[in-house]
Order: C-alpha cells, then sequence, then structure tokens
C-alpha cells in the first residue's frame, strides 16, 4: 500500500485523508492540536460547550453528498435542526428584521420593505440557481491546473450568465434598491475576503444556499460536524496522530521521503498533503530552493479577515434573542471599508452573535444562555492585546444590551477571548486570517496557489488557501479534488 501523510486535521485534511484511504491508500494524519476539527474544534469550560469556529451550516447538499460517497448519511452521524428564522438583522434606527426560512414568507419579508421586491427576487433566485448548479456541480470540483479544464460546453455556453466579470454590488443594486435589502444580500460575500464592489458576482450562488437550503444547526454544536467526518475517516482506516507538531521535511531527489514531528517521530511518506496552513508549510517547513512562491508573491495576497472572538457563559436566559443574530446598526461601508482597504482596527463595527443554546439546551448549564460574538477584522493587524480586546467587548456588550433589551454585563460568569494572534499561534494563520485566501476575480481558479507543488514531485496541498476557496464546504470539497488529483498522478 502507498503510505501518504496528510498534515493537518482540520476538514480538508480528514476530507482527503477518507478519499485517500478508501481508494486503498494506507493514510496517517499528522495534527498539532489535541484532536480533529482545525479551526472547527470546540471546548468546554464550566458546563459550556463552546463552538471555536465556525456557526453557520449553510449548504447542506454538499455534506450529504460527502458522506454518501462513504455510503453513509449525515444523519448517521449527527442529526440537523432547520433554523426559523435563518437570522435576525439589527438596524441603525433601531428595528429588527427576521429572515424567514421558508421561501414565500422571506418573499413578503423582501415586499414589506421594498414594493415590487418580491418578484426581483425571484429573478434574482433564478440567477442565482444557474449559478450554484454551475458552480457547484462543475467549476468547484476541478484542481484548477490549467484552463483547459474549463472548456466544457456547459460551463463556455453559460460564461456570460456565470457573472465572471461584474461583481456583487453591481449585481445586487441592479435588482433592488432599498439599503437594508442590498446590505441583506451582500453580507455573506464579506468574509469570501474582500468588499461586494470587488467580489465577482458569480458568488450571488452564496445567496441562494442561504435562501434556498436554509441555515441549519447540528445537535450538540458544529464540532459534531468535524467528530462525524473523524469517526467516518476512522472507519475507512485513516490513523490520526494529535500533539504532533511537523518540524521539518527530508526531500531527496526532489521527493519528500520523511516527515518529522516535534515528539522526534518520524513517518515514512510517498505522498505528503499539506493540510495545514499553505503559506506556513510552503515558507516554513520548506528549504528556500523548495518554495512554490516567494515571499513577495505571499505578501501581495489578499486575505479574507481575521476575528475578534468572544464566547461568553450568563447565568439566566436571555430574552428575545434568536439563534444567530447580525449587527448592523452601524455604517457597513465604514466598517467594510476598515477590513479591506485601509486596514485598521474599526472604530464602530458590526458584528455577529450565536446563541446555540436558544436552539439546544446540550451547550448550556440548567438556566443559562451560551453566547458567541464574532468582530471582523482586517487580517495582519497589529497591537492584538488584552486591553483591546476587552475594549471592543464592551462597546458591542453595550450595543447587544440596548438592541435586544437584556441586560447582562453583571451576570457573565465565564468568558474568553480570542483574535488574531491566536490564530497565529494555534494554527500557523497566515497574518493571522480566519477564513482563508479571499475569493477576489484575481483569485480564482487557476489564480490561487496551486494545489499541486511544482518543486516537488509527491507534495499536495489542500484548504482555505488554494482552490476551491474558504468555507466548510469548499474545505469538504477541496480535500476530494486533491485525493483524486494524488491518485491521479501516483498511480
Amino acid at each position: 500500500m502507498k503510505k501518504a501523510i496528510v498534515i493537518g486535521a482540520g476538514y480538508a485534511g480528514i476530507s482527503a485523508a477518507s478519499f485517500l484511504a478508501k481508494a486503498g491508500w494506507d493514510v496517517t494524519v499528522l495534527e498539532k492540536l489535541s484532536g480533529p476539527g482545525g479551526r472547527a474544534r470546540n471546548f468546554k469550560a464550566d458546563g459550556f460547550t463552546f463552538d471555536m469556529g465556525p456557526s453557520w451550516y449553510w449548504m447542506p447538499d454538499v455534506f450529504e453528498r460527502y458522506f454518501n460517497c462513504f455510503g453513509k448519511k449525515v444523519s448517521d452521524y449527527y442529526q440537523l435542526t432547520r433554523l426559523d428564522p435563518s437570522y435576525r438583522v439589527y438596524w441603525p434606527e433601531g428595528s429588527s428584521t427576521d429572515l424567514p426560512s421558508q421561501y414565500p414568507q422571506l418573499k413578503e419579508t423582501f415586499e414589506s420593505i421594498e414594493p415590487g421586491a418580491g418578484k426581483m427576487l425571484d429573478k434574482f433566485m433564478k440567477e442565482a440557481a444557474y449559478k450554484y448548479e454551475v458552480g457547484i456541480g462543475k467549476l468547484v470540483f476541478k484542481p484548477a491546473r490549467s484552463l483547459t479544464e474549463y472548456m466544457e460546453w456547459d460551463v463556455l455556453k453559460g460564461i456570460l450568465k456565470m457573472d465572471v466579470f461584474s461583481n456583487m454590488k453591481k449585481h445586487i443594486h441592479r435588482f433592488f434598491k432599498n439599503p437594508k435589502l442590498r446590505q441583506l444580500l451582500e453580507f455573506p460575500v464579506l468574509f469570501l475576503g474582500a468588499l461586494p464592489k470587488d467580489i465577482p458576482a458569480l458568488y450571488s450562488l452564496m445567496n441562494y444556499a442561504d435562501i434556498k437550503f436554509g441555515t441549519w444547526y447540528p445537535h450538540k454544536g458544529m464540532y459534531e460536524i468535524a467528530d462525524g467526518m473523524y469517526r467516518l475517516a476512522v472507519e475507512q482506516g485513516v490513523k490520526f496522530c494529535f500533539n504532533a507538531n511537523v518540524t521539518s521535511l527530508d526531500i531527496t531527489n526532489g521527493n519528500i521521503t520523511g516527515v518529522h514531528t516535534e515528539d522526534g517521530k518520524s513517518y515514512a511518506a510517498d505522498v505528503v498533503i499539506g493540510a495545514a496552513d499553505y503559506a506556513f508549510i510552503d515558507r516554513n517547513l520548506l528549504p528556500e530552493k523548495y518554495h512554490q512562491y516567494s515571499e513577495k508573491y505571499w505578501d501581495s495576497r489578499v486575505m479574507a479577515p481575521s476575528c475578534l472572538l468572544y464566547y461568553v457563559g450568563v447565568n439566566k436566559r436571555l430574552q428575545n434573542i434568536k439563534h444567530h443574530s447580525l449587527f448592523f446598526d452601524t455604517d457597513f461601508n465604514v466598517h467594510g471599508s476598515e477590513i479591506y482597504e485601509s486596514k485598521t482596527w474599526p472604530k464602530e463595527p458590526l458584528f455577529y452573535t450565536c446563541a446555540p443554546s436558544v436552539t439546544d439546551s446540550t451547550v448550556a448549564p440548567a438556566g443559562c444562555e451560551n453566547l458567541f460574538f464574532l468582530i471582523p477584522v482586517s487580517s495582519g493587524l497589529t497591537g492584538d492585546t488584552e486591553e483591546l480586546r476587552e475594549s471592543y467587548f464592551q462597546k458591542i456588550l453595550a450595543r447587544f444590551e440596548e438592541k435586544t433589551g437584556n441586560n447582562l454585563k453583571e451576570n457573565i460568569i465565564y468568558k474568553r477571548s480570542y483574535a488574531v494572534s491566536d490564530f497565529e499561534k494555534d494554527y500557523h494563520s497566515f497574518k493571522g486570517n480566519a477564513y482563508g485566501l479571499a475569493n477576489t476575480l484575481l483569485q480564482t481558479a487557476i489564480l490561487k496557489p496551486r494545489c499541486r507543488s511544482s518543486k516537488i514531485n509527491n507534495l499536495f496541498y489542500t484548504g482555505q488557501l488554494t482552490v476551491p476557496g474558504p468555507g466548510l464546504p469548499p474545505s469538504l470539497i477541496s480535500g476530494e479534488v486533491v485525493s483524486n488529483l494524488v491518485q491521479k498522478v501516483c498511480r
């Protein structure tokens, strides 16, 4: 059996390992942390269970397809609940809007905000459906090694319909005039790494995923997904070594022959898949002559945001809150500009809260509330101090209390923060990014970092810095894509 070493046990690493093991490879995953999941891990404290990273479950069809590839179903590993409303948005003037999970009710909501917007939503969704069908059904499963991969008739004939050369801002403004509706449809792409004016309109497929397939929640928390993937991988025969920080690679005649970890262990390899941070592996584990990209290249990449995160336990139940809430009560454009243009700490940031205990009693002690706060910030920021984190927390806590009508400052019994420097320390994250490489036009498909090294014959990459891009569903797909490429190249 050929031996594959996968560096990193996040979604993409587990996915790649599982597909290779299914194909008959001897696969070992080396992970520097104490368990699987990468950014999607969790922790427990004082009776609370906190998901540390992703909290939105979109594109359930992609997850179902993943488990189906191994003759399994999502329900074999975790149970899902569709949220209704999908989420709530708070506005500057003090009002809020709940986004219903059912399309007819959502159209009514749009119509109530802007007369005629219901019919325009039908038109918007028809275009977005085509992009989703082609984008998720065809484009994302390609390794993007050359343009010839995209020379399929279905893709070529619909290239204009894909809106690759238009941007999200123009696209959305073509359908809707009301600023609230525009912000509702623009917000999903903020986490793709650029302002809506810089993101291809192709990504209205994310709006389709949001509206058509809904927002879901896995019982006991988002970590259940990573745990389910881990259990499936073990069933396929994948071996996992945790607390195994990779420190060096043996390279002979242009091939990696061995992988070494901090605890002094060594692992032989026929193939190595880098599922940890691409830039870290390229710049820190490889001698300079084997670097895939230069320092100048990496420094010129447009990164998706980092985050200020707060995990908060409250010793009472809160009134009138939803599972997901977006606080758009300050200037959307100013904060976006601070993330992507001036790249400064924001003055009055938008923020997001998740309250999983609204849906799931297992994540908090009886009578308590589990809260997760997120402020998107620019990657690469310095000055990430405890004092700065606390100042932002007090600022958004005051707004949360005002908008929701809940006083909780005196009821907080647990609080932990997590930010740029933590992403760097725990994940070797390039510039402390939380979401990977931005999906701008010049960083799409073949213009992303390649998933196979051009300097080392048996080194491949997967995850959010290569194809197809950032996000949980793309990470699942990225692992499958690189696994297929390994099997094709290394027969």
